[in-house]
């Protein structure tokens, strides 16, 4: 049995609040940070701003937890690589393809170990996009229902000792028996409103079946105020949490 209580100590968000900063310039995503960092519990980096501008990363992690989100999908010696280079920028979680293996997934298993020695890292294994509904899964991946998919890579994250993945609002409930940290994007107040995202709940709704944390990207970056609409997602999350007590 895969001992995952050093991974699952690890609380690197300060907040269930992750804000996703998918902008064009790095300057607007530094002014957005600096007017959030105070109240939401980290930001995310993808590469749309990470290859703009490679100094963006520290920035941003000096005001708050940085989640840098690449998906790496490679061999296992070149994930290890990234994901040391994105721990020495100032990551607090990144992510990776489960589909990686097994082997790869057990490896960084190890390696997330020895970071958390330094300080507070998660490595979270991606499993479907949240872009993605059945029909338009890869046609070699269509035999089989899309949730089963979900359960079979998050599965096999555990078994390699990872303890956290990326999952839609729909998958929860059925990851929430592996007892693993579920990072949940596809959050939306109104479900009119989905962009490219197919699998969706409101922040309600997530937290309500057990989502470890949220992110939420252009409902917030997009309002009119965006600090008052990061506080709405906070209100609604500890508003569903004192609920469950």
């Amino acid at each position: 049995m895969i001992d995952l209580e050093i991974n699952l100590r690890a609380q690197p968000l300060r907040n269930p609040l992750c804000v996703a900063l998918d902008v064009d310039e790095p300057g607007q995503a530094l002014r957005l940070a600096h007017d959030l960092s105070d109240i939401v519990g980290g930001f995310k980096l993808g590469p749309r701003l990470l290859l703009k501008d490679s100094l963006l990363a520290p920035q941003i992690a000096r005001l708050a937890p940085l989640f840098i989100d690449c998906k790496f999908f490679d061999i296992p010696s070149t994930m290890i690589s990234a994901i040391r280079t994105s721990f020495d920028l100032g990551a607090s979680l990144v992510t990776v393809h489960a589909l990686s293996s097994y082997e790869a997934l057990s490896e960084l298993s190890n390696l997330e170990k020895d970071l958390n020695k330094i300080r507070p890292f998660r490595i979270l294994a991606v499993t479907i996009l949240t872009s993605w509904g059945q029909a338009s899964l890869p046609q070699n991946l269509k035999s089989q229902p899309l949730p089963d998919h979900v359960f079979s890579l998050a599965q096999m994250a555990r078994t390699g000792g990872l303890s956290s993945v990326v999952c839609s609002p729909e998958e929860i409930e059925l990851l929430k028996p592996l007892g693993l940290y579920l990072l949940t994007p596809g959050i939306r107040f109104s479900l009119e409103n989905l962009d490219d995202q197919k699998r969706v709940l409101t922040p309600h709704e997530a937290i309500g079946k057990g989502a470890s944390a949220l992110v939420v990207g252009r409902p917030i970056l997009n309002a009119k105020h965006p600090r008052e609409a990061a506080v709405d997602y906070l209100h609604a999350i500890y508003e569903k949490k004192s609920q469950s007590k």
